[in-house]
């Protein structure tokens, strides 16, 4: 079907050709009336005009004319089925681009089935004509040779005579209308050339143009005509005009690296900034003009601070440089003064110091250096303070699309798709990615603040430096977290470094507090505090406890500010929360540990001052202690106690006033701090605790008192009992109270003063101690001399004995323990039965008793019959007598001693016998022991016979 329609056609088509004898061209075929057609060898169709159209556009794409028609006729030729040049890709290319598969296969098997019948018909036509054939091949040869015979004659009508003629001719046609047709072409040219520069006068004037605009500061005429030039449709094969737009892209490119410039001033504000990045944006820039705007200002941020750094560094080593000349100026000093003393070694000092300063590095530490790093920090806030807000402002606006809108653009088809393009060029990134640029700038603050707060000088921790800093920081929290002046993450990092410097801070003034513990108690000047300074405490406490007092008021003042501080952001995140609870734990334990830190340092003082219990009766100790060293380093300091007693008094009292006041005071006055994190039990726990601590303590350091104080006070019972003169065995009439008595007494009389003074709340059980020590002591005398010097005892030395036992306990009644009831009652048991014992002896050997020169037999037996007469009873009930009858006398003879261990309590508290004691200065009354005694049945003595240890 489709040969049948196409034949008519190929028929009108090859007659075409014969009557013309010329092969039609593409002009030629786009010169056909409408309805001409041509055939498509596939056989699927026609090529009409429009495929023509289609062929001929296809080759106009060569600049020149000449090039043009080169290309015109190649491209013919591939195109053209019957041309020898024909490309069957390039056909199907173009001619059946949109042509199906299906048919493009239904015309190859057409184009197989019509050559094959082509081949068919004409080897029949060959056979059919073989003769005719042959003719013409025979006619044609001899056509062929006649020809060549004409032409191989010069005299002929050949073809090269004809040539030859033409060209002569052609020559001289040349020569004489060559300079007519040059200058044809000229004026053509300058024709066309002035043609065109008439029709593009307006852009040929563009460079001259923008920057006339450009220089008068009209930046949006300027644009306007760059896009109208940029709009217009130019002939790519104009070089001319080509120079003309890169002149214009020239001058526009360098308007937009002014425009770039502009946004690196830190200065500028936010209409200029708006309306630079809006002309950016319609010049079509190669990157987003605000994204680097917020690299910029990143970087001009992170300059910012790196400038700090490198100012900070340069003012540390010009402080360095002045330490060091000072270091100089210090040794040429020395130099001169050792210069100006006679020595044999001047010239090596001089040198020596040179080395020594030259050769040994000098430590940035001190108030001058804390105070630059001080600065330093507060420098790094002010940058973050000053321009991060500002930049997370102007993110915040560009990327809620408040910023760079084209609003002075009057059309809205421009307005919209500038608006597409700044959607399109904000999509590749995101506010998140400003918010890490900053948690990045942040960071690098971060590490600077960090590494200068931890060179802080610990030593300098009251002043203001570490807490200026920590305030510092907190500042730049508070502008941060402001509406719109930082991202969240931000905000978060930054109060992550302000909880993280805190914790430092706290916790280096926990160390702090430990260390000016162990510093302070080195420093024990061993001088009262007035009773003002200490509050009217009855501890007479040295300076220690006081300084340790301000040790700890001082850092924990200090720790309860910062604590404040945090507890208003623990409400913001967990992770604070925790951390703030962990701070507390820390304060709470070190400010536990200061104490019993405290505590070991008294126990090491008292440890020191401790009598030697081994070496107690050497030649070189008095009293048990050691005074070598001991004078010479207090003498310089006025009021200062020497007697090692005396300090180891105040060392109790120090202690004394920790446990009852000093650790409640400052418990109570800081357990605020960490009373969130623990229960109400707990902390009284902690009371209990120190309370404890100090108590056992004050146990350890009030035994060594009163064993330094029972050495003097057996000396004074070894005075008393064996050296005072008396022969017990046989003993003088009792008169009284002997001297040796009141001056033991005086002994005890020293300590209460002592006591009384320096540790009062300590008088009754240091007293109770020694009383009941005294007695043990007349217990333990007795027993290692009773086979020496009281080996005998008469009734005058037991009464004598008795009644200064009467004595002792009347005055010193307050005193005694139940523990030193009763060993006075073995002491005197073991008394009664030593007396008994004395005058049984003296009954069964009367020699061995002095007696009178004059006696006889009978005064012997009226001796011995008289002792065998004498009981316990007996002695009991004469040692009585004699305390009824001289006991007051001696009490109010010896009043001074009775009114000093009486007032040291109220009277109401005293016990019966030291009331009835103090009564006897205002009128005499039953001695209380004397009533006891009367009371006791006669031969049944109620002393007890077993010491208490």
């Amino acid at each position: 079907m489709r040969e049948t329609r196409t034949a008519p056609v190929a028929q009108k088509f090859e007659r075409k050709v014969s009557a013309t004898g010329v092969r039609p061209g593409l002009n030629s075929l786009q010169s056909f009336p409408r309805g001409m057609e041509c055939i498509d060898p596939l056989g699927l169709g026609i090529i009409d005009n429009k495929s023509l159209r289609l062929i001929t556009e296809a080759s106009e794409s060569s600049p020149s004319k000449t090039d043009r028609d080169y290309l015109d006729s190649n491209l013919r030729e591939k195109l053209m089925y019957f041309s020898e040049k024909f490309d069957a890709k390039l056909f199907l290319a173009r001619i059946h681009q949109d042509t199906s598969a299906a048919d493009l296969e239904a015309g190859a098997v057409a184009l197989k089935t019509d050559l094959k019948g082509r081949t068919q018909q004409r080897k029949q036509l060959v056979k059919d004509n073989f003769d005719c054939f042959v003719s013409c091949k025979t006619t044609i040869d001899d056509i062929e040779s006649k020809l060549k015979r004409i032409e191989e004659d010069p005299e002929g009508s050949g073809t090269s005579h004809l040539y030859n003629c033409m060209k002569g001719v052609s020559s001289l046609a040349n020569r004489a209308f060559e300079p007519l047709f040059e200058r044809q072409a000229q004026a053509e040219k300058i024709r066309s050339v002035q043609g065109m520069l008439q029709r593009f006068r307006t852009l040929f004037n563009l460079p001259s143009t923008i920057r006339g605009s450009i220089s008068k500061g009209e930046y949006d005429l300027a644009v306007r005509e760059y896009k109208k030039a940029k709009s217009i449709a130019l002939p790519s094969h104009v070089n001319i005009l080509k120079r003309v737009l890169e002149e214009v892209e020239k001058v526009m490119h360098e308007f937009k690296g002014t425009l770039y410039k502009s946004m690196e001033d830190p200065k500028i504000d936010l209409t200029n900034l708006e309306n630079t990045v809006r002309l950016l944006l319609e010049l079509e820039p190669e990157s987003d003009p605000v994204w680097h705007y917020l690299n910029v200002q990143n970087h001009r941020i992170r300059g910012l601070l790196e400038k700090c750094t490198l100012d900070h560094e340069a003012r540390m080593e010009s402080l360095h440089y002045e330490m060091r000349e000072r270091a100089l100026s210090d040794a040429k000093w020395h130099q001169i003064q050792q210069s100006l003393a006679p020595s044999s070694d001047v010239d090596y000092s001089l040198g020596n110091d040179q080395l020594l300063v030259d050769s040994q590095p000098l430590a940035l530490t001190g108030e001058e250096v804390d105070a630059l790093r001080g600065r330093y920090i507060r420098r790094l806030t002010a940058v973050l303070i000053h321009h991060i807000p500002a930049f997370w402002k102007v993110a915040l606006s560009v990327f809620s699309g408040k910023f760079a809108k084209s609003s002075q653009v009057s059309d809205a088809s421009t307005i919209k798709n500038e608006e597409k393009v700044g959607e399109g060029r904000y999509s590749s990134h995101s506010l998140d990615e400003v918010a890490g640029m900053i948690c990045n700038t942040i960071s690098v603050y971060e590490q600077k603040v960090h590494s200068t707060f931890r060179d802080l000088d610990e030593s300098n921790i009251l002043r203001s430096y570490m807490s200026d800093a920590i305030k510092e920081i907190s500042k730049a929290c508070q502008a941060f977290e402001s509406k719109e002046s930082a991202p969240p993450i931000a905000v978060m990092a930054l109060r992550a470094l302000h909880a993280g410097i805190t914790k430092i801070y706290i916790l280096r003034l926990c160390s702090w507090m430990r260390a000016s513990t162990d510093s302070i108690s080195k420093e024990e000047t061993w001088v009262p505090v007035s009773i003002l300074e200490r509050n009217k405490s009855p501890y007479a406490i040295s300076y220690l406890p006081l300084a340790f007092r301000s040790v700890m008021t001082s850092a924990m003042d200090q720790i309860y500010l910062m604590i404040q501080s945090l507890k208003g952001e623990t409400t913001k995140s967990e992770d604070m929360f925790v951390q703030l609870q962990e701070i507390q734990v820390s304060v709470r334990l070190a400010f536990l540990n200061c104490f019993l830190d405290f505590a070991a340092h008294l126990e090491h003082i008292a440890t020191e001052l401790a009598p030697n219990k081994s070496s107690n009766e050497s030649t070189h100790l008095q009293n048990g202690y050691s005074y070598e060293g001991e004078e010479a380093s207090s003498v310089d300091l006025p009021g200062s106690v020497v007697n090692p007693h005396q300090r180891l008094l105040i060392v109790l009292s120090n202690i004394g006033y920790c446990k009852d006041e000093l650790s409640s005071e400052l418990y109570n006055k800081y357990s605020h701090i960490w009373l969130q994190s623990r229960e109400k039990d707990e902390d009284e726990s902690d009371i209990q605790d120190l309370v404890m601590s100090f108590s056992g303590l004050e146990e350890k350091v009030l035994e060594q008192y009163t064993f330094a104080k029972a050495n003097l006070i057996r000396t004074a019972a070894m005075n008393y009992l064996l050296d005072s003169g008396v022969q017990w065995g046989s003993a003088p009439t009792v008169k009284g109270v002997r001297d040796a008595a009141v001056e033991l007494l005086h002994t005890l009389v020293a300590v209460h003063a002592e006591v009384f003074a320096g540790a009062k709340p300590l008088l009754d059980k240091t007293l109770g101690i020694l009383v009941e020590g005294l007695v043990d002591t007349f217990l333990s005398l007795f027993h290692e001399n009773k086979e020496k010097d009281l080996r005998s005892l008469d009734q005058n030395g037991f009464c004598q004995l008795m009644l200064e036992l009467e004595y002792f306990e009347a005055i010193l009644n307050p005193y005694f323990t139940a523990d030193a009831r009763e060993s006075l009652k073995s002491l005197q048991g073991v008394l009664l039965e030593k007396a008994t014992e004395s005058a049984s002896e003296v009954v069964e050997n009367p020699g061995h008793h002095r007696r009178q020169t004059r006696g006889s037999e009978d005064t012997a037996s009226e001796d011995k019959q008289h002792g065998m007469t004498v009981s316990p009873d007996d002695l009991i009930a004469l040692a009585q007598q004699y305390t009824s009858d001289l006991l007051e006398a001696e009490l109010e003879r010896t009043r001074i001693n009775t009114a000093c261990f009486v007032e040291s309590l109220p009277l109401e508290s005293a016990p019966e016998s030291a009331k009835a004691a103090y009564a006897s200065f205002r009128g005499p009354m039953d001695s209380p022991s004397r009533n006891n005694r009367s009371a006791q049945p006669a031969g049944s003595p109620s002393f007890s016979r077993q010491r208490r240890r």
